[in-house]
């Protein structure tokens, strides 16, 4: 942002705490991936709480995503895009295995609301969630007033694709028209719409720079409150694109040894990922410094996961090969997914936190 006045802005303590945060958290994940033995860090925050990794494609239900929902089955945009919602509406890596194991490969040619319904509702009389809680989302909306939560979805799906959604999401000049047009349905919200976008942009069905648009999330304004007592006439927006624009420069004058994504800066999905992980960790290392809802705990313990992650990114981003360069003690794992070896298989394997 060649615009951006540093004059006009004023910063706390925990803006330096946001580029150690960075740091730390990724090196934490190459620690785990390099196959060191835990404690994989000596910052008691990290050692006792959750917190997402540095670059939102390296979580665990975003390779999930990536991996075994929009590069598996037919790459048509229907297909992709019904994968995709279904996947992310629930963000529950559980919940897509249930559907799997009901329906099989999961294909927009073989929906049925009904029979999608029943097996949900299944699920919810044996006790099963099949929501994540990573998101807040509105049960009801205007014509969307069914009394279960995931009826209402599985209809607003049905309306996205008899409405060719797909086809203009694919037709789309950049990812601020794919924002604006998952923002204009029911029970789509700004936060959620985003990350819908960010979503189908890991895929085949569009092709933007992740440094092309950013919308803020509630917990990211609550982190960039903390970082900065004033951010003068600028937007929550803006002040992502100026972190993210200067992280060389913030990591150079503070000294940090960032290590990146095999080459790939953070970029603005990122940025914005990390303002809300800070915020969380800004509870317990900086408590003096107060947020916008004045939240004072972090609610998740970190807890090692025995589950494998066999991480492998969108093939655009032209990293994959670069994985290889640090596996130690340990051998790639051959991807069991039917349409990888369209895009190169290469991938590596850590234990995921949970």
């Amino acid at each position: 942002m060649d615009t951006f006045s540093k004059s006009n802005i004023k910063f706390t303590k925990v803006y330096d705490t946001y580029w150690k945060f960075a740091t730390e958290r990724q090196a934490i994940f190459f620690r785990r991936l390099e196959g060191k033995p835990a404690p994989w860090t000596e910052d008691r925050i990290f050692m006792e709480h959750k917190f997402t990794n540095a670059y939102r494609a390296s979580d665990r239900v975003s390779q999930y995503l990536i991996r075994n929902v929009l590069y598996r089955g037919e790459q048509t945009p229907e297909e992709i895009f019904f994968r995709c919602f279904i996947f992310k509406v629930f963000n529950r890596i559980s919940t897509w295995e249930l559907l799997e194991k009901a329906f099989g490969e999961i294909r927009y040619s073989d929906f049925s609301v009904a029979q999608y319904d029943c097996v949900l509702e299944g699920a919810k009389k044996r006790g099963e969630r099949i929501f994540s809680a990573a998101y807040i989302m509105p049960t009801h909306a205007d014509g969307f007033n069914n009394a279960s939560k995931h009826l209402n979805y599985l209809m607003l799906l049905k309306k996205m694709l008899a409405e060719s959604l797909p086809s203009r999401l694919a037709g789309s000049k950049s990812m601020a028209v794919v924002f604006e047009l998952f923002r204009s349905y029911p029970l789509i919200g700004n936060f959620l719409a985003y990350q819908l976008a960010v979503d189908v942009n890991y895929s085949t069905l569009t092709n933007f720079s992740e440094m092309d648009f950013v919308m803020p999330g509630p917990g990211a304004k609550d982190g960039i409150r903390k970082c900065f007592e004033t951010t003068g006439n600028y937007s929550e927006a803006d002040i992502i694109k100026f972190v993210t624009e200067r992280q060389d420069e913030e990591f150079s004058r503070l000294r940090l040894k960032f290590r990146s994504l095999w080459g790939r800066p953070l970029q603005l999905i990122d940025c914005q990922n990390l303002f809300c992980e800070v915020d969380k960790y800004a509870r317990l290392a900086h408590p003096d410094v107060r947020g916008i809802t004045g939240r004072t705990r972090i609610k998740q313990k970190f807890t090692a996961n025995s589950q494998v992650i066999h991480y492998w990114f969108p093939p655009k981003w032209a990293i994959n090969k670069g994985t290889q360069r640090v596996i130690h003690n340990q051998q790639p794992v051959s991807p069991k997914v039917n349409n990888l070896e369209l895009f190169g298989n290469t991938d590596f394997s850590i234990t995921s936190q949970s």
